[in-house]
């Protein structure tokens, strides 16, 4: 394994670990949030992307079934990218950069992980 391997290993995973901290950190906040932008049942999904967010984290820096903790983290990423940061919704023009700048991150990072699955795919299974 290269040296760049794990180096992303320790960067995509970290990430993760430390949003999912944030989440629990932050559970009151982020829970707000997620009423704001009428997300059913807000705390306990808020817990819930915290948990996935965790295990795919972990999952990725550990080398552990790393394919299935990214896939857990496209099925955290992709609604919650849709349902919290949908910025075609928004009429304040700062609001609406920001909320634009979060999608187009997360759109990144769930491109990044699905070249990931699939290449993992295509060399290890």
């Amino acid at each position: 394994m290269g040296i760049v391997f794990i180096l992303g290993r320790i960067l995509l995973g970290g990430f993760f670990i430390y949003n999912a901290y944030n989440h629990f950190k932050n559970l009151s906040g982020l829970t707000g949030y997620a009423m704001s932008k009428k997300v059913p049942m807000a705390k306990e999904a808020v817990i819930v992307g915290g948990a996935m967010m965790l295990l795919g984290g972990l999952s990725i820096l550990l080398g552990f079934h790393m394919v299935y903790g990214m896939i857990i983290l496209l099925a955290f990423l992709i609604p919650t990218t849709i349902m919290m940061h949908s910025f075609w919704k928004e009429t304040d023009p700062q609001v609406k950069m920001m909320e634009q700048i979060q999608f187009s991150k997360n759109a990144a990072i769930i491109g990044a992980l699905c070249i990931t699955v699939s290449m993992a795919y295509l060399y290890f299974v």
